[in-house]
């Protein structure tokens, strides 16, 4: 192998890396959590489905991930004795404290910026939903043919858990709400582990394809000696 075959391959095996990483694919959506103490638990139910108590915590953040796994956390004020102090209790309600992280510039889609992170205290019928909370507090909800939950406050304009590119969206928890901080084990949606195996291996071959060619080489040259 000549020492421009060489090249062309290892230039072929660096563009296929690259191309790899950046069309890793993750979705646009808004997640649900429920609050646990100190921490957020990514939702097993929908918000439709759920039945709050008085007092209990909930959140939505709208981010670009793969899946719940690496699902961005709401950010900020967690707390219901903090979100719900000027609403008191009533007989025949409870009271439901939302977070609501609309995300960050990158995750929004093309052309919408997104709202500042709030948090809200539904006043609500024993029997309520989460979705019945959300709507009390943040109208206008949109949802798709299949219940998924689409737009809070109206943000996104459009748009229901499509697919995009990685690099089209990733979260920044240092934006949004100024005085938000990140969750300590909240996993980020870039790929922290640097270039792949796969493109280390595949420089690991040019290198041993090289030494084969500059070993040819010689030999020819010893033989014509």
């Amino acid at each position: 192998m000549t020492r421009r075959a060489v090249l062309l391959l290892l230039a072929t095996i660096l563009l296929i890396g690259s191309a790899g990483q950046a069309q890793a694919a993750g979705y646009r959506y808004w997640s649900f959590w429920d609050r646990d103490g100190d921490s957020w638990v990514y939702a097993t139910q929908g918000p439709s489905l759920v039945r709050p108590s008085d007092g209990d915590v909930q959140g939505f953040r709208f981010a670009v991930s793969e899946n719940s796994g690496d699902a961005a956390q709401p950010r900020g004020t967690a707390d219901f004795a903090t979100i719900c102090a000027k609403t008191p209790a009533e007989d025949g309600s409870k009271r439901v404290a939302l977070v609501l992280d609309f995300g960050t510039a990158s995750d929004a889609p093309s052309g919408e910026t997104p709202p500042a992170a709030r948090t809200a205290c539904a006043r609500v019928s024993p029997d309520a939903t989460t979705a019945d909370a959300l709507a009390a507090v943040a109208d206008p909800l949109r949802y798709n043919t299949n219940a998924l939950l689409c737009g809070i406050a109206g943000y996104p304009k459009s748009g229901c858990g499509e697919q995009v590119a990685q690099d089209e969206g990733s979260p920044d928890d240092t934006q949004g709400d100024p005085t938000a901080t990140a969750a300590p084990d909240e996993k980020s949606t870039q790929d922290d582990d640097g270039p792949s195996v796969g493109l280390y291996a595949g420089i690991a071959l040019v290198a041993a394809l090289a030494g084969a060619a500059a070993w040819q080489a010689r030999r020819r040259r010893n033989a014509t000696d």
